[in-house]
């Protein structure tokens, strides 16, 4: 998996949309979205299936929303606040 950009920003209020490509054979697959602030653990933020695996979700706050392609997986931020200040990251697994 590889960010589709390095860095982006936004404004306090608004929304903002991160996006992360991968490549795999598989059609049973579950994408995750972790943060992690300064000096902090990784933090999980939500999953979601994608192709035969398209209606698995879950989310830990109404403003993180996902959305899945064949080959990309977005998450959008709503409402962003300066705790939404960290490095973001994007997994893939393999569901059986």
């Amino acid at each position: 998996m590889r960010p589709e950009k390095d860095r982006q920003s936004g404004k306090e209020g608004e929304s903002v949309t991160l996006s992360c490509k991968y490549s795999t054979n598989s059609d049973y697959i579950v994408l995750y979205w972790y943060r992690q602030n300064l000096n902090q653990a990784p933090q999980y933020l939500l999953y979601k299936g994608a192709r035969s695996s398209s209606s698995v979700e879950h989310s830990t706050s109404k403003r993180f929303k996902c959305t899945t392609s064949r080959d990309s997986t977005q998450l959008t931020i709503e409402a962003l606040t300066m705790s939404d200040t960290a490095i973001y990251y994007c997994a893939l697994r393999v569901a059986q």
